[in-house]
């Protein structure tokens, strides 16, 4: 009987694209097992991914694809960025009957070798571990990430409030840096909450799993990844082997065999001159914030490219607009985009970031600090500016900055709002002060420990093998 490797994405573009791209990388190295793909049908993002899923099942006949049906999720369960932990949970925990059905229809045709599943996916465990299959957590963010969730339920042990009761309590932890408690994933705030219990039971079914797999470095993120290895982040619990494979960055983007107008401006620009200001599939802001990177970005004198997303429904501008699609310009300051067309492209909701980051005339980058976004800017050797919006990228604004020394950070209000002033300020610092040179220096030396991680006999092609051993593949 055929051996299974079946993966378990979270429905999030980010989360999935990243798995698909993990099965590939097996694929790739170890090609004598099948793939398989299981997806919840979500209720967000289906048109974003379905072109993507399309093109790997026409490439890529190892690999197969299982969409389970639709379940009833609560009405208005999804709003915005904050609510997507919550949904996700939900969504994996009504959809174990579908889960076990599918599982069980693979396993009558193929052995399933190893199972391995999102930590969104934490719900799927139950199901996994009654059919006695080897289940893996693979971790779409970073091994400081995974060191802080890890040993979260110590920190909920020794508390009896909530961390949104104690914002100014520092959190330490081994191998990373101290984080404020106000800078924990909203997820992480309320105890009370149904996501804060889904996260403490995720991160003690890790402990209990086959593996953890990383989708980052050695080099990267050292003493994250020295303190996993070691168990220091799960004190009194047992700790399976990691593997940090990474850095697992899709290979191309899906964009319809066409080659984006930008890619074409950026062309005619000079050298590493461009700064780039790209907000991730969920980030939005209101016009008056959108007014003040604006005015910032006129100000530095920097030629940019700029990708803008209409502001949410219930900004006060989007209310006063009768257009179903209005203009990028109806949201920034009057003739920002007349005065500043020698230096200055505006690209309207998306771009083909990884295309544009590996563009010659790319100089810097402004991000909201997601996980994919940051491992595409290091695997091109870009400098960061950081500006955090959502989940995790807090804290991941004070690994970039503060551990891995690739990032200057963005200074934000108590409320996340960036001043045009302070933009203006940070814009400048790093691309003309001796700190941004230094950032330079050290995203460049990344760039070229990524590159030998992936080689042969690199750190993460040994732990790819070693997971593949673990899986029990044989070429």
């Amino acid at each position: 009987m055929e051996g299974a490797i079946v993966l378990y994405p979270c429905p999030g573009s980010g989360h999935l694209v990243s798995m698909v791209e993990l099965g590939k990388l097996i694929l790739s190295n170890h090609s004598s097992f099948s793939i398989s793909v299981i997806i919840p049908t979500a209720p967000f993002e289906a048109a974003a991914t379905q072109d993507y899923i399309a093109a790997v099942s026409a490439t890529i006949p190892s690999i197969t694809f299982y969409h389970l049906p639709p379940v009833a999720l609560p009405q208005n369960a999804f709003n915005s960025a904050k609510d997507f932990p919550t949904l996700v949970y939900q969504l994996c925990q009504l959809n174990n009957p579908n889960l076990q059905e599918t599982l069980l229809a693979i396993s009558s045709r193929s052995k399933i070798n190893a199972f391995v599943i999102d930590f969104f996916c934490n719900a799927s465990f139950q199901v996994s571990s009654s059919l006695n299959i080897a289940t893996y957590y693979y971790f779409t963010s970073g091994a400081n990430n995974l060191s802080y969730l890890i040993y979260f339920p110590k920190i909920h042990r020794s508390l009896t409030k909530s961390l949104k009761d104690l914002d100014d309590m520092n959190i330490n932890i081994p191998g990373s840096p101290s984080i404020q408690a106000k800078d924990m994933p909203d997820s992480l705030l309320d105890r009370e909450k149904y996501v804060y219990q889904c996260l403490v039971d995720t991160a003690l079914n890790m402990t209990k799993s086959s593996g953890l797999i990383v989708n980052s470095f050695e080099l990267l993120e050292e003493r994250a990844c020295r303190a996993l290895t070691n168990g220091e982040c799960a004190p009194g619990d047992s700790m399976p082997p990691v593997y940090f494979i990474g850095p697992v960055v899709s290979e191309k983007e899906e964009d319809g065999g066409q080659i984006h107008e930008c890619l074409s401006w950026l062309d005619s620009q000079p050298s590493q001159s461009v700064l780039f200001l790209c907000f991730g599939s969920m980030g939005v802001f209101y016009t008056e914030q959108l007014k003040e990177i604006a005015i910032g970005l006129e100000r530095s004198g920097v030629r940019f490219l700029w990708v803008v997303r209409n502001p949410p429904p219930n900004d006060e501008t989007v209310g006063k607009l009768t257009e179903t699609d209005p203009s990028i310009e109806s949201f920034l300051p009057e003739g920002f985009s007349e005065r500043t067309k020698d230096r200055g492209y505006l690209v309207k909701s998306w771009a083909p970031q990884k295309a544009i980051l590996n563009h010659n005339s790319i100089g810097w980058f402004v991000t909201h600090c997601g996980w994919n976004s940051i491992l595409e800017a290091v695997c091109a050797g870009v400098p960061m500016l950081a500006w955090p919006l959502y989940a995790e990228q807090k804290m991941n604004k004070t690994f970039l900055v503060e551990e891995m020394k690739i990032a200057l950070p963005v200074n934000a209000s108590e409320e996340g709002f960036v001043s045009a002033v302070d933009l203006e300020k940070q814009v400048s610092e790093l691309v003309e002060s001796d700190k941004g040179k230094a950032v330079r220096e050290r995203v460049k030396a990344m760039k070229d420990g990524a590159a030998a991680a992936m080689r042969e006999r690199g750190s993460s092609r040994v732990a790819l093998a070693k997971l593949a051993e673990s899986f029990g593949m044989i070429n």
